[in-house]
């Protein structure tokens, strides 16, 4: 079965950016504890405090697809429901 990858980036608003900041560690923790996720990084721009660089890599499409229904049902979900999103979602294997 093909690896899933997404690379990309996100985009929080001013007025989103403090809650964002407040769960995103625990988003990160909760999403490398979860089965199939093989490597998950957020990291914020140097350049840019607003930007944020989304690394993913899932061990199957099922994998990956759990980890988007977690994503939508838990407090990030909430919080950063409004984060402009950039990713590209590429199979490999």
């Amino acid at each position: 079965m093909p690896k899933i990858i997404l690379e990309g980036h996100i985009v929080v608003s001013d007025a989103d950016l403090a809650a964002v900041m407040a769960e995103l560690p625990a988003h990160i923790q909760l999403t490398r504890l979860e089965e199939g996720c093989l490597h998950f990084e957020v990291t914020q721009s140097p350049g840019a405090e607003n930007v944020f660089f989304v690394s993913e890599e899932f061990i199957d499409r099922a994998s990956f697809e759990a980890h988007q229904s977690h994503v939508k049902s838990s407090e990030w979900g909430r919080v950063a429901s409004n984060v402009e999103r950039h990713y590209q979602v590429t199979e490999v294997g």
